[in-house]
């Protein structure tokens, strides 16, 4: 048995935690399926049913990660080898990015697409408080910064950077050069070849059949 279990759907977020998977370089066997078709026992995994879902098999105990940004650091604190956790002076940067992309870059992302107006003088209660507001805070960022932590890739970067990368891809975010600039850097990253040529290849089966 693999040292992981992947629980994921080849069009999803399951392409994150892919790309963390093959950053740390873990021992993993995924189990792919669709939205129809999810095993009955995986509610029981992840009562959410949804994807990503990881399962550390450690030891004589199961370790069971949802939630893309928690995989991504998951993986990272396991594989210190891999060189993806921040160093004392990257840690502020680090979790404030990963964190960020997860809290408000994606709420204000998803509110946009789907068509959720938050009244001017209530975007505090928001969180995000608007997409423009969310997007010049990455963008000052990645002006003076290539990667989420600083100067150098982290395990951040996969998360922060995926949002980047789908956003670009699916025009729920607007190109400006730094972005763009950004995902130029983080996908000519080996290990993003090789998991979304994985994905790729599942997404092309899954059509095939269709």
């Amino acid at each position: 048995m693999a040292e992981f279990t992947f629980y994921t759907v080849a069009m999803s977020r399951g392409q994150i935690a892919r790309w963390a998977l093959h950053e740390a370089g873990a021992d993993y066997e995924h189990m792919v399926f669709d939205w129809a078709t999810r095993p009955e026992n995986f509610k029981k995994i992840n009562p959410m049913n949804k994807v990503p879902t990881l399962v550390h098999h450690h030891g004589d105990h199961d370790h069971v990660v949802t939630e893309a940004a928690a995989i991504c650091h998951y993986l990272a604190e396991t594989h210190p080898k891999a060189g993806l956790l921040p160093d004392e002076h990257e840690k502020a940067a680090y979790f404030r990015w990963l964190f960020f992309a997860a809290g408000p870059l994606e709420q204000a992302v998803i509110a946009k697409a789907m068509d959720w107006k938050v009244p001017e003088e209530r975007t505090g209660m928001a969180g995000f408080g608007s997409l423009d507001l969310t997007l010049g805070a990455c963008e000052d960022w990645l002006s003076e910064n290539d990667f989420a932590a600083g100067n150098r890739f982290t395990m951040a970067d996969v998360y922060f950077g995926s949002q980047f990368i789908w956003g670009l891809r699916f025009g729920s975010i607007e190109e400006r050069p730094a972005f763009k600039a950004y995902v130029a850097r983080i996908t000519s990253r080996p290990a993003y070849s090789q998991a979304n040529a994985v994905d790729a290849k599942l997404i092309e089966e899954a059509a095939a059949k269709a």
